[in-house]
């Protein structure tokens, strides 16, 4: 039986990004939510990820950035362990790019504009208001970018959670094992 927080973050996901928008934070607090790991610092740092960064749209999907963040806080390496700390340097590496598999699998890229053409059919500038009213007007925050951040927040609980079974324990107690 798959496990009930993936189901919950792509709920939230979905809720989120319909209801407070900024793709990467509302994936980010999705997760969080989920697995009952709270970390503000990463949430407010997720803030400017939105659309590819900064509202471009050139850079990574938000979704897929707040994925890669949160595999990073549970995962990844440690500042006091800066010079040793490659097994999980690389986990968070390795899990990362099963979260970019399932993005090509289902979007064809990671990138934003590339994500919204397949999506949308077209890309958009927003920056420009009118733009911007057109990304909304053809369904960003109904069902667009609010199935790709529910996608991004409930592969991401999944493949932390295969990777936690993976080595033979809990995710809350690989996380807590990580932060002290």
């Amino acid at each position: 039986m798959k496990d009930i927080r993936i189901q919950q973050a792509y709920d939230n996901g979905f809720s989120y990004e319909k209801t407070y928008r900024g793709c990467a934070q509302c994936t980010v607090g999705a997760i969080q939510d989920a697995l009952s790991i709270i970390n503000d610092d990463v949430f407010r740092a997720s803030s400017s990820l939105a659309s590819g960064g900064g509202l471009l749209c050139d850079g990574s999907c938000g979704g897929f950035s707040g994925g890669s963040m949160m595999i990073s806080l549970i995962l990844g390496r440690r500042r006091e362990f800066f010079d040793d700390d490659s097994d999980y340097k690389y986990t968070a590496f390795r899990l990362t790019r099963d979260l970019q598999a399932k993005f090509m699998e289902k979007y064809g890229s990671v990138i934003c504009k590339d994500i919204h053409r397949e999506i949308f059919g077209r890309t958009y500038d927003l920056l420009d208001p009118e733009d911007k009213q057109q990304f909304d007007d053809d369904g960003a925050h109904r069902d667009k970018c609010t199935s790709v951040v529910a996608d991004a927040a409930a592969w991401t609980v999944e493949i932390l959670l295969q990777e936690a079974e993976t080595r033979g324990t809990t995710l809350e107690a690989l996380y807590e094992s990580r932060t002290g």
